[in-house]
């Protein structure tokens, strides 16, 4: 198979990563919860991967760094755990529904209220994004780069156009890992990571935050610490993180930051080649410019996307996603809701090899 839906999650994980889950299996504890050698160990390398996320993000420090589960709990703790009743909230057409749906939440709960910032021919401007800011907005919140285009405003530029009050929250499922992301340097207060796709790990999340907020929990239970008590740490990390943490995926997590740390990125030469090449098909219409995030939608101008992406698969064995990528008001504003687009993405283990595969099978469907 030709897997190219590493946006979803990355197909083949390295070496490093696999065998860092292997030996966690064979030898594992519950790491903080115990005093014997084998639990106090396993706290240790989970401390260190803190300290490697704090490191490669330029996060606030190893408590400021917590894992979830996924990408979306992490999204969920940032929103619902930081606003408060009667905040306006701002986020941009590109946003993922694991932003727009806690956000629909809390709107319909009548506790804030929130903008859409629209897109300028396609493209989100950083100066549209601070021009929806009101007296009232606490937060607001932007992709560091779309799963349905590869690409987002400036984080910096935005920065400095906002006030000083509004928290900005990054979410990083997609960028990281791809491009840079430097929370101090750039000003990110709350940043939210999906382990299982550019930073090479099997499937785990963390959120990363500043200390201008405090994040009220969403789950209560144990911690491993201030066990007496009835009520939840008021400290980080363990606030925010109750019941057993996976070790496998915190193991795959380190072994796929160091990765990042030293790899190069040619996933912008690799969807430039495609882009230019699929310009001359036209029986396509291209909705990705050339990205460092190895993401390349599409539409075939007869044949609707889910089923496209049905025919790449059963035909050709090429995995692409087609629909509307859990991104419902990305395709609005780019006129292709409700059908939604083909979605390729690729990892940076993969090559022009795997894009001619998809560029001959597009050349026979068209």
């Amino acid at each position: 198979m030709i897997y190219l839906d590493n946006a979803a999650t990355e197909g083949s994980k390295p070496y490093p990563v696999r065998s860092a889950v292997n030996a966690a299996m064979k030898v594992c504890a519950n790491p903080g919860r115990s005093g014997h050698r084998l639990s106090l160990a396993m706290a240790e390398h989970v401390l260190d991967c803190r300290n490697l996320l704090s490191e490669v993000f330029d996060g606030y420090g190893y408590e400021r760094c917590v894992f979830t589960k996924s990408c979306t709990e992490a999204l969920n703790i940032a929103i619902l755990g930081v606003l408060e009743e009667g905040d306006h909230v701002v986020a941009s057409a590109l946003e993922h529904n694991s932003v727009l749906r806690p956000l629909q939440f809390l709107a319909e709960q009548g506790l804030i209220t929130y903008d859409i910032v629209p897109l300028d021919g396609g493209v989100l401007k950083a100066e549209t994004v601070a021009a929806c800011v009101k007296h009232k907005t606490k937060l607001v919140c932007v992709t560091s780069a779309s799963n349905v285009t590869g690409t987002s405003c400036d984080l910096k530029e935005l920065k400095t156009l906002l006030p000083d009050h509004v928290l900005l929250l990054v979410d990083g499922a997609q960028g990281a890992g791809h491009i840079p992301i430097r929370m101090r340097e750039t000003g990110i207060d709350l940043l939210a990571l999906a382990g299982h796709k550019g930073l090479h790990a099997i499937q785990i999340g963390s959120l990363l935050f500043s200390d201008r907020v405090d994040p009220r929990p969403l789950l209560f239970g144990g911690t491993g610490s201030e066990s007496l008590r009835l009520t939840q740490p008021n400290f980080y990390p363990d606030r925010l993180e109750s019941g057993t943490l996976s070790y496998p995926a915190i193991c795959s997590l380190f072994e796929g930051l160091l990765l990042v740390k030293c790899q190069k990125n040619a996933l912008y030469a690799l969807t430039n080649a495609l882009f230019e090449a699929v310009k001359e098909l036209p029986a396509f219409e291209i909705f990705s410019p050339p990205n460092d995030c190895g993401i390349f939608s599409f539409r075939h101008r007869e044949m609707p996307s889910e089923e496209f992406a049905s025919v790449l698969s059963e035909r050709f064995d090429i995995a692409v996603r087609g629909g509307l990528h859990c991104a419902p008001l990305a395709h609005r504003a780019l006129g292709t809701a409700p059908d939604g687009l083909v979605r390729a993405s690729f990892s940076v283990f993969q090559g022009m090899r795997e894009a001619n595969a998809l560029l001959h099978a597009m050349r026979k469907l068209g």
